[in-house]
Formats: C-alpha cells, sequence, structure tokens
C-alpha cells in the first residue's frame, strides 16, 4: 500500500479517506492501528510487561482523578494539527469530553493527561513524533515511560505545551519516583515497573 498525503487541517476529504484507510485495516486483533503524520502505521501486540506497567498507573490514577473523569485504555484521539488519530496507553479526561471533538471522535486537546509506554518497534514514534504532536494539540501533561531508553529505563513528564514544544517537567530512571503536578499531585513509584 502507498502512502497517502493528508490535508493536515484534519477536515479535508484527504482526512476522510486516511481515516477509513485506518478503519478497513485488517490488523491482528490486540495490534494498534494508528495514524501519524499522516500515514496509517500498525504497532504489534504489546507485551506482557507493557500491560502490567499501563494496569499499575491506571490504578494509581483512579485515587487521584475527580468522580466525572475516566481512565481510557488505547482510546483513538484526533490530533487535528498533525493529521494524526493516536492510541495512547492512556487517556485521562473529563467523561463529558468522550466523542466530543470531529466526526464524534474524542480531540486531543480534550485529554487532561496522556502516557504513553514505548516498545521496542515505536518507541522513536513516542520519543519524538507524539511528544510534538500532543504538544502541539495542547495537552497539558504526556508521561512517556520509556523501558527501552538506551542505558537504563527512563520516565519523561512533559507539560506547559506552548508552540508545538513541551518543557520537560521531570525525569528519573526507573526505580525513582516522580510527581504527577496539580490536579493529580501523584507521585509515581517508578521502581515497580517492570523492566524489558
Amino acid at each position: 500500500m502507498s502512502a497517502l498525503t493528508v490535508d493536515h487541517s484534519g477536515t479535508g476529504h484527504e482526512w476522510d479517506d486516511i481515516v477509513r484507510i485506518r478503519e478497513e485495516t485488517d490488523a491482528p486483533e490486540g495490534c494498534k492501528v494508528e495514524i501519524i503524520e499522516g500515514i496509517v502505521t500498525v504497532s504489534p501486540l504489546p507485551s506482557d510487561e507493557h500491560n502490567d506497567t499501563a494496569e499499575q498507573l491506571h490504578c494509581r490514577l483512579y485515587s487521584v482523578i475527580p468522580e466525572d473523569w475516566a481512565i481510557y485504555q488505547r482510546l483513538g484521539i484526533v490530533l487535528r494539527q498533525s493529521a494524526g488519530l493516536y492510541m495512547p496507553d492512556l487517556v485521562v479526561m473529563p467523561r463529558s469530553r468522550l466523542s466530543q471533538g470531529p466526526d464524534g471522535r474524542t480531540a486531543a486537546e480534550d485529554a487532561e493527561l496522556v502516557v504513553e509506554i514505548t516498545s521496542k518497534s515505536n518507541a522513536n514514534h513516542d520519543r519524538v513524533t507524539k511528544t510534538h504532536g500532543y504538544a502541539k494539540a495542547g495537552v497539558p501533561l504526556y508521561l512517556l515511560l520509556d523501558p527501552w531508553h538506551s542505558g537504563r529505563p527512563t520516565a519523561t513528564l512533559y507539560g506547559e505545551p506552548e508552540h508545538g514544544t513541551y518543557r520537560v517537567l521531570g525525569t528519573v530512571e526507573y526505580g525513582e519516583k516522580l510527581t504527577l503536578p496539580a490536579p493529580f499531585g501523584l507521585e509515581i513509584d517508578t521502581g515497580s515497573f517492570p523492566v524489558r
């Protein structure tokens, strides 16, 4: 299949075509099918360690979020400015904003926090492309859990998006603690996250 060029406004016929291709992609069950910079990409089934990390963080976040917020695993969110439709490992947002974006989809800018856990096959997308995409969309907090970081696994918290760029709010090696600021106020002990 050849790549399609996409209208980056996310509203043209090209966008509709690429979304249709994504929806019709016959990927194995459990794989992530995303649109990254206008190109449909398929990521393999996540590992057990990947899923365990997501579940641990999921449980911790529920202890601090407001009652009218929810945590969604692998929810497709639209990033119109980046011609993207990403499926983060976790999305934290008010329930009322679910499916309120373009074409009845959830808009990335409605998320309060997105979490990506790198896999060997998609680490660069999570580290570079998605960091830029989430910042451009104005997502207030992006937590990147990177068990594939060279040298030692790391957790990096990005925030304060401005002009498509995040400020690094904190980076720790697995085994150390990282604090999510308000409205979360949650200290995350990364020592229990499995290492690849």
